[in-house]
């Protein structure tokens, strides 16, 4: 396959970009690769994936800022997990929760796990979900001063957890 740039040389680059869902492929040879930038990131040693990584968690405005919060778990600040890319232990995800929030929404799309759920366990975390997006509404409906969806709101979680109490006796 030729350079789609110069159309002299074989294509040894291939970049593949998908902006707004769609998806284009650039064939290119060495020398326009170079001219257009895309041997720098492959240069010298190699790819750094603790760079890659550590770009996704990164703060352009915190950048320059010295980290004085630490992990209680394992010392590590966040300025830490960003270069690496890695949390040091589980206690990061609490203590730096606020900072690391929209890299793992950006990242994973969502920050709650939707996989899948055993089948005995089903109905009663089916509730506890349906419980937790209604209280969240419930929260949203004070602060916007909206009583009557409101106490639409509270009885609807009385009635949930009606539920519940009887399925526990």
């Amino acid at each position: 396959m030729l350079c789609q740039n110069c159309g002299k040389n074989i294509a040894t680059t291939f970049i593949k970009k998908t902006i707004n869902g769609e998806t284009t492929q650039t064939h290119l040879c060495s020398e326009c690769a170079e001219k257009q930038g895309y041997n720098s990131m492959f240069s010298n040693i190699g790819f750094d994936i603790g760079d890659f990584w550590g770009s996704l968690f990164a703060e352009p405005m915190k950048k320059g800022l010295t980290d004085v919060v630490r992990c209680e778990g394992c010392g590590h600040s966040f300025g830490e997990i960003a270069e690496s890319g890695r949390a040091g232990c589980p206690s990061c995800y609490t203590t730096f929760y606020d900072r690391l929030l929209p890299s793992i929404q950006r990242i994973h799309g969502k920050t709650a796990h939707t996989g899948k759920v055993p089948s005995g366990a089903g109905e009663g975390l089916k509730k506890e979900r349906e419980l937790e997006r209604l209280r969240s509404e419930l929260a949203k409906c004070i602060e916007a001063q909206q009583y009557e969806k409101c106490a639409e709101l509270r009885d609807r979680i009385r009635e949930l957890e009606k539920g519940e109490k009887g399925n526990e006796k």
